[in-house]
C-alpha cells in the first residue's frame, strides 16, 4: 500500500480548515453544521490501495443511499498520513483491519483471534474514535493451498495438514522466522513442514506444485483467480485483521445502522472477489460498488 505524506495531510487538512470556514462553524466535527443543528456532510477516507478504496466507496454509496451528503478524501495513503485526520475530526469514517490497527495503537497487544482483537481494539482507541461492527471479510496473512490439493486430503483448517508428509510452505523470506511460521505451525496445530523462500513467485510455485501450503493475504484476488483455498485458522495463529469501520464516536450512532449493515453482508470470499474486478476487470471502485450494493439489497 504505497504511503502518501505531508503532501496529501496538509492538503487534507486544508480542505477541511476551508468547509468549515464557509459553513460558519468553530467546531472540528462536519456534522455540526451551523445554527440549524441538522447534520452535514460526512467524510469518508481511504488508503492509496484498491481493495480499501472499494470498501470506502461502498461505505459512501450506501451513505449517500440513505439520505447523507458525503465527501470523499480517497488515496490518502497509510496511518501516519490519515490518523491525525480521524482524531481531530477531519475525517469522520474510514475502513481499516482491526488487527493492524490494534498494533498502530497498542504495540504491545497480544491478541490473535478476531473478536479478542475487536475487543482489545475498541479499549486501545483514542478518545472520539470507535468502531462500528466488524466484517468476517479479512485482509491479512493467511494459508493457502490448491483446490485440488485441498480435495485430495480433506482440508479445511491448517490443523487438518497435521500427518501430512514432506510439505513445504512457502512466502516471503522473513516468514521462516516469524511466530506465524515454520515454528508456529508446529507449535500450534502439530503440521511439520520444510520452508522454501518464494517471495513474489509464491502463488505461481503453489500452482505449479513445488510447495503445498502458501503464504498469501486473504483479500489476495489469485485466491479466486488461481482456485486456491484458504485454510481457516481456529487457534489464532495469525493475527487476525477483520475489515472494520472507524468513526469519530459523535456520528457512530447517526450511521451505525447503515454501515454495519455493509458489514454484514461484507464475506471474505466477497472481498476477494470485489478485488477481482479492480485488478483483472479494470473497473472502477464507482461501479464496482453500486452493483455489491444492488446485489446485496442494499442500494
Amino acid at each position: 500500500m504505497p504511503t502518501t505524506r505531508k503532501r496529501l495531510s496538509l492538503a487534507l487538512s486544508a480542505t477541511a480548515v476551508a468547509a468549515l470556514a464557509l459553513a460558519g462553524c468553530a467546531s472540528s466535527n462536519p456534522l455540526e453544521g451551523g445554527d440549524t443543528g441538522d447534520s452535514s456532510t460526512i467524510v469518508i477516507g481511504s488508503q492509496a490501495y484498491y481493495s480499501n478504496e472499494i470498501i470506502a466507496e461502498i461505505y459512501a454509496q450506501a451513505l449517500e443511499g440513505a439520505g447523507f451528503d458525503v465527501d470523499r478524501q480517497f488515496n490518502i495513503g497509510q496511518r501516519d498520513a490519515y490518523i491525525p485526520s480521524l482524531e481531530d475530526g477531519s475525517i469522520d469514517l474510514f475502513p481499516e483491519y482491526t488487527g493492524n490497527l490494534l498494533q498502530f495503537f497498542d504495540p504491545e497487544a497480544t491478541a490473535t483471534t478476531s473478536e479478542d482483537v475487536y475487543a482489545a481494539l475498541q479499549e486501545a482507541l483514542p478518545e472520539g474514535l470507535t468502531v462500528l461492527d466488524q466484517s468476517s471479510a479479512t485482509d491479512q496473512d493467511s494459508y493457502n493451498v490448491t483446490a485440488d490439493f485441498a480435495a485430495e486430503h480433506s482440508l479445511t483448517s491448517i490443523g487438518d495438514l497435521a500427518g501430512i508428509e514432506g510439505l513445504v510452505l512457502g512466502g516471503a523470506p522473513e516468514l521462516e522466522e516469524r511466530p506465524y511460521g515454520p515454528t508456529g505451525l508446529q507449535d500450534v496445530y502439530g503440521v511439520t513442514v520444510a520452508f522454501e523462500a518464494t517471495a513474489d513467485t509464491t502463488v505461481d510455485e503453489l500452482v505449479a506444485g513445488n510447495i503445498q501450503v502458501a503464504n498469501v493475504y486473504s483479500a489476495d484476488p489469485r485466491i479466486e483467480t488461481e482456485n486456491l483455498v484458504t485454510l481457516e485458522d481456529p487457534e489464532g495463529l495469525f493475527l487476525a485483521s477483520n475489515v472494520v469501520p472507524v468513526v469519530n464516536a459523535d456520528i457512530a450512532d447517526e450511521i451505525s445502522d447503515v454501515i454495519n449493515a455493509v458489514s454484514a453482508a461484507l464475506t471474505p470470499e466477497g472481498l476477494v472477489a470485489l478485488n477481482v474486478q479492480s485488478t483483472v476487470d479494470q473497473r472502477s471502485a464507482d461501479d464496482i460498488a453500486a452493483d455489491w450494493l444492488a446485489e446485496n439489497g442494499l442500494d
